[in-house]
């Protein structure tokens, strides 16, 4: 049987690339290394010694503010040195492969590549070609995964539901180009959660969405009955060709999450987006600001998984 590229000889995190393939009980060992993390950011000194000494760097040859700052305050809140690289308009605009600089940055003493790429499969590219002590984190490749997110999310959940086994998740919208979907789906299949539901027009949804193991809706009434957990995906124009949608105010029509559609999920359901957020597109303003939505938790919960993840690895190897 081939070994996941993920882990070491003894089954621990070396890098994180997927949450797919991630066996259950690391998944939990990672979530609950988060909750210990998450103490941390109430303390007047939000600093631990983990990674003192080691080098963290940021390779964003896509943009990302949000993702990419987390990275670094998770990093810094560790100890790390960070190094925030914009490769996008650097080393590759000058014809540099991409396995010539990460070659480069090894020379300098790297520890921690967190990679973000527009090309599925990068990430696993540069952990193929890393040192043994080097460790890769897929900050989000190209439609395939961004396991960091899957898992803030998937934390998100635990903290408000508690226990998987009996939730029903809807997932919303844009899922053909979401890989945040896709690593959320896995996790939550892996954890137990019995009955997840996408939920999107015929266009939005990928062939084969139901292979995951989900439920595939059509339409916002049927998906979102007795919901406990609304997932809402951005609108990826960006990686749209063609016409896949008539308009976003046709959209917003059937798919937006309105006061109306959340009332079709349970009293007590909590509402997230991955951000960022289209307002008045796949959500309304007084839904995202409304005591439902957990929104602005999951991006403080995301430093705490994004400080887990890199100090599993750091350990690991």
């Amino acid at each position: 049987m081939l070994r996941n590229p993920q882990l070491n000889a003894k089954g621990e995190l070396q890098h994180l690339l997927s949450v797919e393939g991630l066996p259950r009980e690391l998944l939990v060992q990672i979530l609950d290394t988060a909750e210990s993390f998450a103490g941390v950011t109430e303390r007047d000194i939000k600093k631990v010694p983990l990674l003192r000494g080691k080098s963290v760097f940021n390779l964003f040859f896509e943009g990302s503010t949000r993702t990419r700052t987390t990275f670094e305050i998770a990093a810094k809140r560790l100890s790390a040195d960070v190094i925030n690289l914009n490769v996008a308009v650097s080393s590759t605009s000058k014809g540099e492969s991409l396995l010539d600089t990460v070659a480069n940055l090894s020379a300098m003493q790297a520890d921690i590549f967190v990679v973000r790429h527009g090309s599925s499969g990068a990430p696993y590219l540069i952990a193929r070609h890393v040192k043994p002590h080097e460790h890769v984190i897929n900050a989000g490749d190209g439609r395939h995964a961004h396991p960091t997110q899957g898992l803030l999310d998937l934390f998100t959940i635990r903290h408000y539901k508690k226990d998987f086994s009996r939730l029903t998740v809807a997932v919303v919208g844009d899922v053909l180009h979401s890989r945040v979907a896709r690593s959320l789906i896995h996790g939550l299949t892996t954890l137990g959660a019995p009955e997840v539901r996408v939920i999107g027009p015929q266009t939005l949804i990928p062939a084969g969405a139901a292979a995951l193991g989900v439920r595939v809706c059509h339409s916002m009434k049927e998906g979102l009955k007795d919901a406990d957990v609304v997932v809402m995906l951005r609108l990826q124009n960006e990686r749209m060709s063609g016409t896949l949608l008539p308009s976003a105010q046709e959209f917003n029509k059937h798919y937006g999450l309105t006061a109306d559609k959340l009332a079709l999920a349970k009293a007590d359901a909590i509402v997230m987006h991955p951000g960022p957020m289209n307002r008045g597109v796949e959500i309304d303003s007084n839904v995202a600001d409304g005591p439902h939505s957990v929104i602005l938790p999951q991006v403080t919960f995301g430093i705490a998984v994004r400080m887990a993840v890199m100090s599993m690895v750091a350990g690991g190897g």
